[in-house]
């Protein structure tokens, strides 16, 4: 039974979803109603948190077991003794997964309240405290040291600074407020620190906030997979076109050993910055970041050679990354999504225009990662359809590791197709709480398997760019050469002789 609701949307991004997961292929395959029912779930599924925090470990610096013993302990700390296990993931070696407790129906709520805006409230059910810009309201006589409870305007309606609010609000735990309300509303300076110490949230993960900086970057499971699809070797030369924060070039620069070449490429420079940041903090040193559009990435121009940064010339690297910009309706939790269908369409010819710098910066025989943290069909299962018809050079490939589950019909690709994609669905397994005692009585082969399909809705395509020009002749190249007179007359008597 669903704790908050279902994810909400402007109503005409509603019916182009209700489209996409009711579509013909769709239908002809699961049933109407089954089709009704797993999009329901995946509503549902969307507006609360996963079942797991993921953590990927920086073995540049430290092996996993020896992260995992600090990790356990800071994890006791902060839970007072309360035996959480950190479980090691067999198929991808270098993260910690740690169970999510809750929702926790039994909590007390406390008269005084503070509302916190949408994004802080996720953050908050993902195991963060309050941070004083994310406060919004808070009751009239709120002081430091208070219990108070915490509640998400989802819908963001609430005036900043009100004293009470009677709109739609979720609640997300207790805690203790660090400030008073007239400290947390100072027009003295910029709004900053710690606002309330969250004690009792409805879902309990450990707080990350300066544990372990340098061991540990937190990170959803399937964005630590793409990584690995990808498969950088020591010595290569690897672009991730959209990079920051800089997560998966962080992780691409240590699957390297740091030995190589990882261009990391984004076009707002408070984000570049950022991956600089967390390229020095987990002590990487083959990064190069660059502020840089990357559908401008491509040189039309003959390069210097002491030229180090984009543009770049054709087939400059082994192997390309692009995690593209996306819609983003994957991101969980997330109880009102926000984007107009105009903003929704907009990606798609976006996504195309860098997967075309990208298919044309590979080196033949390179491979290229294409992923989205949204689940549309037209940002993932119709860009592959359009890529295997744009470009004959490119073929899908298999993935290793393939944990999610296969792609969505819907856009016209074949069975063995679908195979070859990972899409991670979340409705892929009913909506369930775990208390400590459900915990401690599950197996952990079971837990792997929950984490591996109860995280964020992504999805992920690898591609080779074949060595040879024979990838011209497509299928659909060949079919019209047989309609040809000439060359049919040719294999009809070459069969005959």
């Amino acid at each position: 039974m669903s704790f908050f609701p279902k994810i909400s949307f402007q109503c005409e991004v509603e019916e182009y979803l209700t489209k996409v997961f009711r579509n013909n292929e769709l239908i002809t395959a699961l049933g109407g109603q089954e089709a009704e029912n797993k999009y329901q779930s995946l509503l549902s599924r969307l507006s609360h948190p996963p079942s797991f925090t993921t953590v990927r470990v920086n073995t540049h610096l430290a092996s996993v077991k020896h992260v995992k013993k600090l990790l356990f302990e800071e994890i006791q700390k902060q839970f007072k003794g309360l035996c959480v296990p950190v479980l090691e993931h067999p198929e991808l070696q270098d993260i910690l997964l740690i169970p999510v407790i809750g929702p926790r129906r039994d909590l007390k709520k406390h008269p005084s309240e503070v509302i916190v805006g949408a994004q802080c409230g996720y953050a908050v059910l993902r195991g963060a405290h309050v941070y004083v810009p994310g406060i919004v309201s808070a009751s009239r006589f709120v002081k430091a040291g208070d219990l108070v409870s915490v509640y998400s305007d989802i819908e963001g309606k609430c005036k900043r600074g009100a004293k009470e609010f009677k709109g739609v609000k979720v609640f997300l735990g207790n805690g203790i407020s660090e400030l008073s309300r007239s400290e947390i509303f100072s027009s003295s300076g910029p709004l900053k620190g710690l606002g309330v110490r969250m004690i009792e949230p409805v879902y309990l993960s450990p707080s990350f906030d300066n544990v372990l900086p340098s061991h540990l970057f937190l990170q959803n499971l399937p964005s630590v997979v793409v990584s690995h699809i990808l498969n950088p070797q020591p010595g290569e030369k690897v672009l991730d076109m959209c990079a920051a924060p800089g997560g998966k070039a962080t992780h691409l620069a240590t699957l390297m050993h740091d030995q190589g070449e990882v261009i990391a490429m984004d076009k707002i420079a408070n984000k570049v910055k950022k991956i600089k940041l967390n390229a020095e903090l987990l002590q990487l040193n083959c990064i190069k970041a660059f502020c840089y559009d990357g559908t401008k990435a491509l040189s039309v121009e003959k390069r210097e050679d002491e030229q180090e940064g984009p543009p770049f010339s054709p087939e400059s690297f082994d192997r390309i990354l692009l995690d593209a910009p996306c819609s983003g309706m994957g991101q969980r939790p997330n109880m009102a999504y926000s984007s107009t269908l105009k903003e929704v369409t907009s990606y798609q010819p976006l996504q195309r225009k860098l997967f075309t710098v990208a298919v044309k910066l590979l080196k033949p025989g390179g491979v290229l990662v294409y992923s989205t943290c949204t689940i549309t069909l037209s940002e993932n299962e119709e860009q592959v359809a359009w890529a295997l018809k744009r470009f004959p050079c490119l073929q899908l490939h298999p993935q290793e590791p393939h944990i999610g589950g296969e792609g969505m019909k819907g856009a016209g690709l074949r069975l063995d197709q679908l195979k070859l994609l990972q899409r991670f669905d979340p409705a892929a397994v009913t909506l369930q709480g775990m208390d400590i005692n459900s915990l401690q009585d599950s197996r952990e082969d079971d837990l792997i398997s929950l984490a591996n399909k109860d995280c964020i809705g992504f999805f992920i395509a690898k591609f080779i760019k074949s060595k040879t020009g024979l990838e011209t002749v497509t299928v659909t190249s060949f079919q019209s050469l047989l309609k040809n007179s000439f060359f049919h007359d040719v294999c009809v008597t070459l069969n005959n002789w």
